[in-house]
């Protein structure tokens, strides 16, 4: 197995990782807030957009070579990477999944996605829906309480893993993971939702990743779609995708990409984030 190369990160440059990642929550907060049934994904696109640059950042999804939008935009089958487009309207009861990022002037990154189901539609689907969402960032959570005491990254996936299975019989994707992230939106270490045989890197502070867990209603088998960039689900059920950038410093842990740190998710699981700008 080749040796994964990343640097660890210094307080002083979490710190500057707390700007990029609450941009990024920002940016999500704005979408959350705004989005309704006849909107576009390009609509929303805009809506993250302008709120990077209000706060003096840039995204960083543009920086990847071919694409060209703020953020991608799922939505029922589509688990990930889907482009913005005004073609794609939004219609009552769709679960939409939107995965957003975002770069400080002097070159810090974060990364989060959240999943939204709209209101309206056929009600039980809207229930099987909101579960599939909830399930997900119970995952994440998990992950990331589990980080907060792993001694090796790779007991983050075993704990996604065994929170997703425990509450239905869901899939989850293997061929897309999370990641390493700093001065780079994708570092190494990768960051997998799933158990695997070996331990993976010493979880020590400086360590910071992207925790994101994807999830699918049935199976975890997926296909690239004709835009060469959106991930849809073979069996064309609906997937979810939720995703925090979080740091691991001397004195415990911050979730970059969440206003509190992560204090009220991280609650039921017993774990107390420490904002590292208090150290």
């Amino acid at each position: 197995m080749a040796r994964e190369e990343y640097t660890l990160k210094t307080n002083d440059q979490i710190i500057r990782m707390c700007e990029a990642g609450e941009m990024v929550a920002s940016a999500l907060k704005a979408i959350k807030d705004n989005i309704k049934v006849g909107m576009t994904s390009l609509d929303i696109d805009a809506i993250a957009e302008a709120e990077i640059v209000r706060l003096g950042g840039h995204s960083n999804f543009k920086l990847v070579p071919g694409y060209k939008h703020t953020i991608c935009v799922s939505v029922n089958d589509e688990v990930v990477h889907g482009i913005p487009s005004k073609n794609k309207v939004f219609k009552a009861g769709d679960i939409i999944s939107i995965d957003c990022g975002a770069e400080t002037a002097d070159g810090w990154n974060g990364d989060s996605a959240m999943t939204i189901v709209l209101p309206g539609g056929d009600a039980k689907l809207a229930e099987v829906r909101n579960k599939l969402s909830a399930v997900t960032e119970g995952s994440l959570w998990a992950g990331v309480a589990a980080l907060a005491k792993a001694k090796h990254l790779n007991e983050v996936g075993a704990a996604v893993q065994k929170y997703v299975l425990s509450n239905g019989n869901y899939g989850i994707l293997e061929d897309y993971v999370g990641h390493g992230i700093g001065r780079s939106m994708h570092e190494d270490p990768p960051v997998y939702n799933f158990a695997v045989r070996n331990s993976g890197p010493k979880v020590v502070p400086g360590l910071c990743v992207a925790i994101e867990p994807m999830v699918t209603a049935g199976s975890k088998a997926t296909k690239v779609l004709g835009d060469g960039w959106t991930v849809s689900t073979k069996d064309g059920l609906d997937a979810s995708h939720w995703e925090h950038s979080v740091a691991v410093h001397e004195k415990g842990i911050w979730v970059l990409t969440a206003f509190d740190g992560g204090k009220a998710d991280l609650a039921p699981f017993g774990i107390v984030p420490v904002d590292p700008r208090n150290i």
